[in-house]
């Protein structure tokens, strides 16, 4: 049994994982016939095992995704939607993150965009990265808002060390002038060194004429289609009733 000094001066130490591996009996039991060596190993493999599983709930706490339980495991591979698998489980490896590159995702509505993402989002989470998820019209909000209070840069900065971004709902309202400007600003920060993932009812090819500026247009779209995965989604009816309390 330990001593409360010795648990004490472990939680001092912050060594919690290995708190609570000392004192599960079934542990114990397994690593009371084992050399000191392989006792301590097990002691060590149980702290860091305890601060992964920390870090990732941070992270996902962090991440802010609008479908929390969304994740990987729990996809619908219904043929009717077009998902290529051998993209999914690519992206599932997280690759694309370590390398900078975009996902788009495009539908249109209640066939799982969004949940997706956030599937995505939440394995980048668990492999590690930093992940912020935000609707498109609430972020160009909140850049105008930074505007006037004098903010600006440091948001940009801010969301320029995110690794991985996922902006929703993109193009789903008429652009005010000056979102272009903030966006690209935003995208620029990102380009070859951080990832961003984008949902959009509207399809990639219509996307420059949202943008109305041509010049602006053909700038932002360099930096999100290049090196970009895109997926298309397809379904005959709306999934939107069931991807919540499911999956998409």
């Amino acid at each position: 049994m330990l001593t409360e000094q010795t648990i004490t001066q472990l939680r001092g130490l912050r060594l919690d994982g290995m708190i609570q591996a000392l004192q599960d009996e079934a542990v114990s039991a397994a690593a009371a016939a084992l050399p000191f060596e392989q006792r301590l190993a097990l002691l060590v493999q149980r702290e860091v095992d305890w601060r992964d599983g920390k870090r990732v709930q941070r992270l996902l706490k962090a991440a802010r995704l609008k479908v929390s339980a969304a994740c990987i495991e729990d996809i619908d591979w219904r043929a009717s939607r077009a998902l290529d698998r051998g993209l999914i489980t690519e992206l599932a490896g997280c690759d694309w993150v370590r390398r900078g590159h975009n996902v788009l995702i495009t539908g249109k509505t209640g066939v799982g965009k969004t949940w997706l993402a956030c599937a995505l989002g939440h394995q980048a989470a668990r492999s590690g990265f930093t992940v912020l998820y935000v609707r498109a019209p609430r972020l160009m909000e909140e850049l105008r808002v930074a505007h006037g209070d004098g903010s600006f840069a440091r948001r940009l900065t801010q969301l320029a060390h995110v690794d991985l971004l996922l902006i929703d709902d993109f193009a789903i309202n008429a652009p005010v002038p000056g979102e272009q400007n903030d966006l690209l600003e935003v995208l620029d920060d990102r380009v070859g060194s951080r990832s961003t993932l984008i949902t959009s009812q509207l399809p990639v090819s219509a996307w420059h004429g949202w943008l109305a500026d041509p010049t602006l247009a053909d700038a932002i779209l360099d930096r999100i289609v290049h090196s970009a995965h895109r997926i298309t989604l397809k379904s005959n009816k709306s999934l939107r009733n069931t991807e919540e309390s499911e999956s998409a």
